[in-house]
């Protein structure tokens, strides 16, 4: 009997030792996973933001290119209009009102000191644009990174009940995805 004693005692002391292994897996997991959904909440709200800038500036780019036109299109029709004009004061007036409008739709066409022009607008923009799609390639990446990890955790609690060792090595290369999905997300997010 103390024979059979000595084996249970063993058994519960190797099982013991695996359980703590596991649960310094789980563990591990757990931190990564924490970094992922850190980083992609971060990645996430600099997302939001750069897609809202990039709206606003494509808004006040349209507004600027609206008033242009509009300046233009009255500059075209002074200049139909004052065709029969013969005063010399007047025509004087209406031509140098006319340069002035030309001038505005020319700045509102490139403003380069004040950087509100359509070509920077839009320069701008597009900048914005771009700032959003990488932070949104980081999201995903670390979006899949806290999917791995979250189903990694997973296997090992599992692995903790039911003794199928098996699960905690798929748990392990699960989470061995997850920090190459969170380094991609750091380093190289468009590489996917």
């Amino acid at each position: 009997m103390s024979e059979a004693h000595e084996h249970m005692e063993h058994a519960e002391h190797a099982a013991s030792g695996e359980n703590k292994k596991i649960a310094m897996l789980i563990a591990v997991l757990a931190l990564f996973l924490s970094f992922s959904e850190t980083l992609g909440k971060s990645a996430q709200t600099e997302a939001m933001d750069a897609n809202v800038k990039s709206a606003d500036t494509w808004a006040f780019s349209q507004a600027k290119d609206i008033r242009r036109t509009t300046v233009l299109a009255a500059a075209d029709e002074t200049t139909l209009l004052s065709a029969g004009v013969t005063d010399p004061a007047a025509k004087s007036a209406v031509d140098k009102q006319i340069d002035t409008w030309r001038k505005t739709a020319e700045r509102y066409e490139s403003d380069p000191k004040t950087g509100e022009g359509l070509k920077e607008l839009r320069a701008r923009a597009k900048e914005l644009e771009e700032d959003r799609d990488l932070a949104l390639a980081k999201y995903h990446n670390y979006e899949l990174a806290s999917a791995a990890f979250q189903v990694g955790i997973v296997l090992a609690s599992a692995t903790l009940i039911t003794s199928i060792v098996q699960l905690a090595w798929f748990s392990g290369v699960l989470g061995i995805i997850g920090l190459v999905m969170l380094l991609l997300g750091l380093f190289a997010p468009n590489v996917l």
